[in-house]
């Protein structure tokens, strides 16, 4: 095995493990009876257990994260330096990375200008919710105040962002939830049945499918319409791009209506898609930013709420007004250690061409699928942009009705016995959960990409035949 440790070493970890930590999106009645398994190391695209095993990493961290690769010392040494001459101090004040990692970072992002440093994505999403109720206060005597989100996406964890959250399962449980957060339409052509537009395709679908957003606007009152929340790729909902036609018409839609528009990039932002930001890839102009994840390549944690300089200046009043500005914090915001990581980072893509490296690899994966997809009747449709992508499995591809979903969690699992760790989409869109995802790091090889797609195909033919 990779590293440094001991038998007795892992044994004490593992110990100690099942006994205190209470992990994310796990059950841990089986751990009465089984070791759960702990990551050791990583090095580039494959990570070691504590059983020695190597395997690669189709997902980036498991939460499309890291977008560089493990074991960048480069960053390490970073945070390391930074730290050690100023580890923290509240963001009432400056920084030097956080200035000058907003600099560049704002220079990748054109029409956008202010960066707000806080701890997560799902915080960034809220930071950029108070901000849209603040302003339906502050200009609009308190209208405008209804924040609209997607069918099929996730804003986060917390309460606010759940509220805004278009995946069912993943709110089971936890309401009641905030009020004037409303549901608009998901955008996917593959179950344009869903919608009522079986009868539409390509750019004529994407128009139809914004269409019904307005539909909303017209039904809750645009007066009473503050701001739209999508992700420029749909994740955790099941990989969903949005057809031609769909951006520019829900930018005309938001523009007519007097709403801002706040592009979440939690997951497609620093690269994800094959360029900074998803939504460059259609032209659109947002008003708000929000981005975690790849920002630092899971190095130190770090989101931004970024936002254009029109909505900064509505916070900018008389000083004599102490509630006139924006009454926020966000204690680990004052963390240098993100910042410092997110500029080498940054540093990493710019000098080793990977957004190009994206646009290249994630191609190949497409036809690598694709060609999965010929030969496995239960791959029902491709799709994604850049390394992002996903394989939706059905049981039957012409009324499209899919596998279950404990298929599709073999298929991880056989993938896994391959070597390769995969995802799916899980406790999210009931009776949808049968979406294979990848995400693989922004480095990956042609020979990664074909060693993934190998494994997806021979998990395939295990569990399907």
């Amino acid at each position: 095995m990779h590293g440094t440790f001991t038998d007795n070493d892992l044994s004490h970890v593992i110990s100690a493990d099942k006994a205190h930590v209470w992990h994310h999106l796990v059950q841990h009645k089986p751990f009465e009876t089984s070791d759960p398994r702990i990551i050791v190391e990583g090095k580039g695209m494959r990570v070691w257990d504590q059983n020695g095993k190597e395997w690669l990493d189709a997902v980036s961290g498991a939460v499309w994260t890291v977008n560089v690769g493990y074991g960048r010392e480069s960053i390490a040494k970073a945070v390391y330096d930074q730290t050690m001459k100023m580890c923290y101090f509240a963001q009432a004040a400056g920084s030097v990375p956080g200035a000058l990692f907003a600099e560049k970072l704002i220079d990748k992002m054109p029409g956008m200008s202010r960066v707000y440093y806080c701890n997560s994505g799902s915080e960034a999403n809220e930071k950029a919710f108070k901000m849209v109720r603040q302003i339906a206060h502050k200009k609009y005597g308190g209208k405008k105040t209804k924040i609209l989100y997607r069918d099929r996406d996730y804003h986060g964890s917390t309460l606010a962002a759940m509220s805004a959250g278009g995946q069912e399962e993943r709110n089971m449980q936890y309401g009641p939830f905030a009020p004037d957060f409303v549901k608009v339409p998901h955008c996917m052509e593959y179950r344009k049945h869903e919608l009522g537009l079986e009868h539409l395709s390509g750019a004529a679908f994407g128009l139809a499918a914004a269409n019904l957003i307005e539909e909303v606007i017209l039904r809750e009152g645009p007066e009473t319409v503050g701001a739209l929340c999508l992700e420029p790729v749909t994740a955790g909902g099941g990989v969903i791009e949005a057809p031609e036609g769909y951006w520019p018409r829900v930018q005309e839609i938001c523009k007519q209506y007097d709403i801002l528009l706040h592009i979440d990039e939690v997951v497609c932002g620093l690269g994800r898609t094959g360029t900074w930001f998803g939504y460059q890839h259609y032209g659109i102009q947002p008003d708000f930013v929000t981005m975690a994840k790849g920002v630092a390549s899971g190095y130190a944690a770090i989101a931004c709420m970024v936002a254009t300089e029109e909505v900064f200046d509505l916070f900018k009043d008389d000083p004599s007004d102490k509630m006139n500005y924006f009454r926020d914090i966000s204690t680990f915001g004052g963390c240098t250690a993100g910042p410092a990581a997110a500029l080498e980072n940054m540093r990493i893509i710019e000098d080793e061409n990977l957004l190009d490296n994206c646009t290249a690899m994630g191609a190949r994966m497409m036809a690598n699928l694709e060609a999965l997809k010929e030969k496995h009747a239960v791959i029902g449709d491709v799709r994604g942009k850049g390394l992002f992508l996903g394989a939706e499995l059905v049981s039957d591809r012409d009324t499209k009705e899919p596998v279950d979903e404990a298929l599709a969690q073999r298929v991880v699992a056989e993938a896994g016995n391959h070597g390769v760790i995969i995802g799916v989409t899980n406790r999210s869109v009931p009776g949808r959960n049968n979406t294979l995802c990848f995400s693989p790091a922004l480095i990956a090889t042609a020979a990664d990409i074909d060693q993934i797609t190998d494994a997806v195909d021979k998990a395939l033919t295990t569990v399907f035949g």
